[in-house]
């Protein structure tokens, strides 16, 4: 789908329905962002042959799932950021991310997606009753989505860290199977985040340095502001990752606590009854056995009675040793 905003000379911002090639002239005096949601192979072609832009990239703006990168083409960058997806019932599947593509020019700004994105459709609601969203030109337009975008991460990450807290907590009192899947898709998540926010942080710490001519140093001022923001997600993502990491360990740790727990007791019942099997089976031939004085109802009481002495001296040894 086709979405196209336009400010002439700073007045009031409007919308249009188809886009006229003038516009796009430096000296046009008008300031055009021009969004492709979803885009069809027609409505892809306006990008190649009304802008101009390189093959290659449109090639990457038209493919899903592209890391944060920043690259200058000289009349425009092309920009790829990543936005946080909608949060979903299951939590299993609640952390996901859609890609952007912006292309930065001198009077006009480009934004490719997928489909759905909150920053997008909100900035858009927003930009035909305020005439200052268009009027500081493509890069403040541009600032007002990426930290939009970067803003949507918060809830997210917060989400990912209650979840982190529950874990902790489940993994010393839940004996579910199910806790290991749990563990490993948060930390899968988690892996997400750290993948997506580590370029995505160098992307605009190259915009707020100003190594582009295009970025003034009063708008270099609000990407820092953007960069500062992804640099503490950043962080709270490896703090996560190392956290979830060693849940992980504890909770393998406590399965084989476990584990050595049941052996022991199986160990100890093993031993204890390995000696009983012997006699019962020695003394339950059908030959009489020597050193055994008296009847065989005599014989049977004294056999009982070495049985009961042998269990309760292993049991007293093993008391001794400290293995019970």
């Amino acid at each position: 789908m086709l979405t196209i905003y336009i400010q002439t000379n700073g007045q009031e911002a409007r919308a249009e329905e188809a886009l006229d090639p003038a516009w796009l002239a430096p000296d046009s005096g008008v300031m055009v962002w021009l969004d492709l949601a979803a885009p069809t192979a027609e409505e892809g072609r306006i990008l190649t042959e009304v802008f101009g832009f390189h093959d290659l990239a449109v090639e990457d703006a038209l493919e899903a799932s592209h890391f944060p990168k920043i690259d200058d083409y000289g009349a425009y960058l092309h920009v790829i950021l990543h936005g946080i997806a909608a949060a979903q019932p299951e939590p299993a599947t609640k952390f996901s991310t859609h890609d952007i593509d912006f292309f930065l020019g001198r009077n006009y700004l480009v934004t490719v997606h997928s489909g759905h994105s909150r920053s997008l459709e909100r900035m858009q609601s927003l930009c035909v009753r305020n005439e200052r969203v268009l009027s500081e030109g493509p890069v403040g337009l541009m600032h007002r989505l990426v930290d939009g975008l970067v803003d949507n991460y918060t809830p997210e990450v917060e989400a990912l860290e209650d979840r982190l807290e529950a874990l902790e907590v489940e993994v010393f009192e839940s004996t579910d199977q199910r806790i290991v899947r749990h563990i490993l898709g948060l930390k899968r998540d988690i892996g997400t985040l750290r993948r997506v926010v580590t370029p995505q942080r160098d992307v605009v710490s190259r915009l707020a340095r100003r190594e582009y001519p295009i970025v003034t140093e009063a708008l270099a001022y609000r990407f820092r502001d953007v960069y500062d923001h992804l640099v503490r997600i950043a962080d709270e993502a490896a703090i996560m990752h190392d956290r979830v990491t060693t849940v992980l360990d504890a909770h393998l740790s406590f399965v084989s606590n476990r584990m050595n727990e049941i052996m022991k007791v199986l160990t100890i019942f093993a031993t204890i009854f390995g000696p009983l099997t012997v006699l019962t089976g020695l003394y339950g031939m059908n030959v009489r056995l020597p050193l055994l004085p008296g009847g065989e109802a005599s014989q049977f009481w004294l056999i009982l009675t070495i049985m009961l002495a042998s269990t309760g001296g292993m049991l007293w040894y093993f008391r001794r040793r400290g293995w019970l």
